[in-house]
């Protein structure tokens, strides 16, 4: 079940996942949702960036290269990333709450014009903020015993900055996981922490039996992974290559993470005074 808003949430959840874009919970920590649904805790996954750009908009440079590296025309972006996100979200048993809130490169696109603004600071006023800010202490007051996991920012993404500024607002069980494929760059995940600054610790969790779930819901994706492939792996592949350069990279960096005695695992980080995690 897929909702646009939370009020027509049927029931109760034990993990809500803020998902900047239309794949970034299955690429970060499918495996884990999908171990957790398997053990009869129900998943919602919050995307925050699902809603279709303005037909009038005049999209800058980068929109247009974007567009044209998944394959899509303006009016087909949003449409194909939902329908993939449902396909994912099925595999992985989860329900979804699509917040409608446009991408950064549509919801600032004289500001966020280049990658290297897309890959930089928020924008001072940048209204993403207190959307999630607003969204964050109503999951809360919603469901005050679940645990929220929020991007942990790696790559510096505007839009995942955002979310794990906003996540930290709020009280009670929070983890920041790890955001692929940015993850896998060299110094990613060091550069975060040391921007951040937060007394964190990190957390593994296992996901040996669910690694095919998580790879099969990440292929969902399909308009996304070869321009992944190509910007943050390194790969310039055509379309037809990209899942499988896209899972043996999964692989590998879950094989680097995995608890000893385990084949795969998924990284999360945690307060460090928060004794829930064991």
């Amino acid at each position: 079940m897929i909702v646009s808003h939370l009020a027509n949430l049927q029931r109760s959840y034990h993990h809500i996942v803020l998902s900047p874009h239309l794949d970034d919970a299955a690429l970060s920590c499918g495996g884990s949702l999908a171990a957790a649904v398997a053990a009869g805790e129900p998943v919602l996954v919050v995307t925050i960036c699902t809603a279709t750009p303005p037909t009038d908009m005049q999209f800058s440079a980068l929109a247009q290269q974007f567009h044209a590296d998944w394959g899509l025309s303006p009016t087909m972006v949003m449409q194909t990333r939902c329908r993939e996100e449902e396909t994912a979200l099925s595999i992985l048993g989860a329900d979804g709450v699509w917040v409608g809130a446009l991408d950064a490169i549509y919801r600032m696109p004289e500001v966020y014009n280049s990658r290297a603004a897309l890959f930089g600071e928020p924008a001072a006023g940048d209204p993403l903020f207190t959307t999630l800010h607003d969204l964050c202490h109503q999951l809360r007051h919603r469901f005050p015993h679940a645990t929220v996991y929020a991007p942990l920012g790696v790559g510096n993404h505007v839009d995942h900055q955002l979310t794990c500024l906003a996540a930290a607002t709020i009280e009670g069980p929070v983890m920041w996981y790890e955001d692929f494929p940015y993850v896998v760059r060299p110094g990613a995940l060091e550069q975060r922490l040391d921007i951040l600054d937060w007394p964190l610790r990190p957390l593994v969790r296992t996901i040996d039996e669910r690694m095919t779930t998580r790879l099969a819901a990440i292929t969902a994706y399909a308009s996304q992974l070869a321009e992944l492939s190509r910007s943050q792996l390194g790969h310039p592949i055509a379309n037809g290559e990209a899942v499988d350069v896209m899972a043996d990279a999964v692989r590998t960096y879950a094989r680097q993470v995995a608890p000893p005695g385990t084949l795969y695992g998924e990284r999360f980080w945690v307060r460090s005074g928060d004794c829930r995690y064991t």
